[in-house]
């Protein structure tokens, strides 16, 4: 192409030498000579213009996915492949995630609603949104916030209703629970230092805390809410907060994904965005 070697080297941003070394090992490797060298100049033998077209398009294409690759570092576009347990597959989210996207017109979504935690690798995914401690050291997460429940009922459940005084007066009431990953029957509270472990039940359980709060709210049971969920009720009388020093442990959540390495733009505006929104599910760190 530039029929000289020290005009090739500065194309390449290269010592003359290393462009001649590279030459004779590529020659050596192909067992035939690509050039003919003279004092003056270098030409291509018949071997090496053949090879030199042969190259050329896929050379071509190569630059060309390239230049979109990094094209795409620059500006955020593509694909975004997004798990999220059920919980978050409701109104809240998806309104972020509809901002995210008139915010970023270029990005694209593709939206898994499980309680399963997909395999980030196996299911191509970008990224997923977890609650509770990871058991996958593999994964690289981003603590985005921590989630803190508290017990809670309506007026109207309670009228005429013994309070409960300590955990174990719950398993004398009805409970609306949480079907998350599992019927959480179980309801783990802490005090300080104290622990205890309450087996629940109730007339109802569902898999989204908006159906739990609903529930909750028309009398059905005693519930164990997000504070970020009930502290207008709370504050309202809507609802009465029941055995007030005690809580569900810190539960953190987590932005998780494969690779800490060159994340795509799109992920980076995503996790960005994703650490600023005020969840109704969680706190912020």
């Amino acid at each position: 192409q530039f029929e000289s070697i020290s005009r090739a080297a500065r194309s390449l941003g290269m010592p003359i030498s290393t462009v001649s070394r590279r030459l004779s090992v590529l020659e050596s490797n192909l067992g035939v000579s690509l050039l003919r060298r003279t004092t003056r100049r270098v030409t291509p033998t018949a071997q090496g213009r053949e090879y030199f077209n042969q190259c050329r398009e896929p050379l071509t294409l190569l630059e060309e996915a390239e230049r979109v690759l990094t094209q795409g570092q620059k500006t955020p576009e593509g694909m975004l492949r997004i798990s999220v347990p059920v919980i978050l597959g409701q109104t809240p989210f998806l309104n972020f995630l509809s901002g995210f996207l008139k915010a970023h017109a270029r990005i694209r979504i593709d939206l898994f609603i499980t309680n399963l935690f997909l395999d980030l690798v196996a299911e191509n995914l970008d990224v997923a949104i977890r609650f509770g401690e990871l058991e996958d050291s593999s994964v690289v997460a981003t603590r985005i916030g921590k989630s803190i429940r508290y017990v809670v009922a309506a007026p109207g459940y309670l009228k005429g209703r013994k309070l409960p005084v300590e955990p174990a007066d719950l398993e004398l009431h009805d409970c609306v629970m949480l079907n998350a990953r599992n019927n959480e029957t179980d309801w783990d509270l802490v005090s300080g230092r104290k622990k205890a472990r309450i087996h629940v039940s109730g007339p109802i359980s569902s898999r989204d805390f908006n159906s739990v709060s609903t529930f909750v709210y028309r009398g059905h049971g005693i519930g164990l809410l997000p504070s970020t969920y009930c502290d207008e009720a709370l504050a309202s009388g809507a609802l009465i907060r029941l055995l007030p020093k005690w809580a569900s442990a810190q539960i953190p959540v987590f932005a998780v994904y494969s690779n800490r390495k060159f994340l795509p733009l799109r992920l980076n505006a995503f996790l960005e965005a994703l650490a600023a929104w005020q969840s109704p599910l969680w706190l912020r760190e």
